[in-house]
């Protein structure tokens, strides 16, 4: 009758990760058939057998099947000047039996993170700039992550790659 009253319990100690200053608790949810949680913070996703935190801006997919939720994360391939090519990092899934908000606020947290996306084509391929909000951080993170069989190396698709994200970037920058 009162659901509203009805808190969560609380994160246990013992499955409490190392939260940086200003980081704080959304969500948590138990791992099916383990002593493991998931825990989503205002920063981002601890997850177990993932070293540290992903960051928001660190998920490139997650999805939910009403039961598991799977995650994957972006992994940097290149560091290049104003922004880094990402690729796919292997998927990690959690069977997630009592899920409460976690997968709600995995979709907003990771939603809210994209300030900008557009797919371009390329003179020989394709690719995806993205401009995301990092926490903590001020502007927007840029990166692009290219479609299966675009020659990122090309220096067509090089040079093509870095006018996009200026132009993009000048799209969402107001000007002075």
């Amino acid at each position: 009758m009162f659901e509203f009253l009805r808190r969560r319990p609380r994160l246990p100690a013992a499955s409490r990760p190392p939260l940086a200053d200003g980081e704080r608790v959304l969500a948590w949810c138990p791992v099916a058939d383990s002593a493991d949680v998931v825990v989503a913070t205002n920063h981002g996703l601890w997850l177990p057998g993932v070293a540290g935190r992903l960051g928001w801006h660190e998920v490139h997919k997650a999805a939910w099947s009403g039961r598991e939720l799977r995650i994957t994360p972006a992994e940097v391939a290149e560091e290049r000047d104003g922004y880094t090519v990402l690729v796919d990092a292997p998927v990690v899934s959690f069977l997630l039996l009592e899920p409460a908000e976690l997968p709600d606020q995995v979709r907003a947290r990771v939603t809210r993170s994209v300030a900008y996306t557009a797919h371009h084509p390329l003179p020989e391929g394709a690719v995806r700039v993205v401009g995301r909000r990092v926490a903590g951080r001020d502007g927007l993170s840029w990166a692009v992550r290219y479609d299966s069989g675009t020659p990122v190396d090309s220096e067509p698709v090089v040079l093509a790659t870095g006018e996009l994200v200026g132009a993009a970037r000048d799209s969402v920058v107001p000007p002075p």
